[in-house]
């Protein structure tokens, strides 16, 4: 995979946390810190400046809610991938910050060392939770009758299975394209049929939804 410095936006109004999160950025040797800011008004004041890899938000912010700031990300920086960092755990908040685009979602009572691999991870785009916020996904995906899954008419292809699985690791439409000897338009149109066929809207909603119907 692409081992080049991933930049990195950190919007945190907890100080404490985000110096441990820039300590974090700092030490790695993959990571560069491309702004620290503790409020909404200051991310979209440098954001009017630079296009981070990654951007690290907190949902609760003193002058807003993060989820606004996820969803402008999305609409004008689709390339910044976003990984929340919140004590929310509940599944309201969680359902709220996947379908408005973030990436990955992580309680900030994880580790650092695992929040450094979930950047990585999310800039190669894979899709890091918790475990407590994966049980909530993995929950609100669950099918009424898991033999009518595979009955469906509807069923993934054996090549839609393979996108996904890489996907799944972490690889991009581009290295995938590669190592399946296809070209990158073609993944793209497969991952479009396999977010039709499982009903989902983004890369984290189709892994937790072949994970819960045995598909990878």
């Amino acid at each position: 995979m692409n081992t080049s410095s991933i930049t990195v936006l950190l919007v945190e109004d907890d100080e404490p946390m985000r110096m441990e999160f820039e300590s974090m950025v700092l030490s790695h040797p993959r990571l560069t810190l491309a702004g620290s800011v503790s409020t909404l008004s200051d991310a979209w004041t440098l954001l009017r400046h630079t296009v981070p890899d990654v951007a690290i938000i907190d949902l609760g912010l003193h002058d807003g809610d993060g989820i606004e700031l996820i969803k402008s990300l999305q609409q004008q920086a689709s390339r910044t991938a976003v990984l929340v960092a919140t004590i929310f755990g509940d599944e309201a908040h969680v359902i709220r910050a996947i379908e408005a685009g973030a990436r990955g979602y992580l309680l900030k009572d994880t580790s650092l060392d695992e929040f450094a691999r979930a950047v990585e991870l999310v800039h190669a785009g894979g899709a890091p939770l918790s475990p407590q916020i994966a049980r909530h996904l993995l929950k609100r995906f669950e099918p009424v009758e898991k033999s009518s899954a595979t009955a469906r008419p509807d069923a993934l292809t054996a090549r839609e299975v393979d996108i996904l699985r890489h996907i799944s690791q972490g690889f991009t439409v581009a290295e995938s394209a590669r190592m399946l000897n296809i070209s990158t338009h073609t993944v793209a149109t497969h991952i479009k049929n396999i977010y039709s066929k499982l009903a989902v809207h983004n890369r984290v909603e189709a892994i937790i939804q072949a994970r819960n119907q045995g598909l990878i």
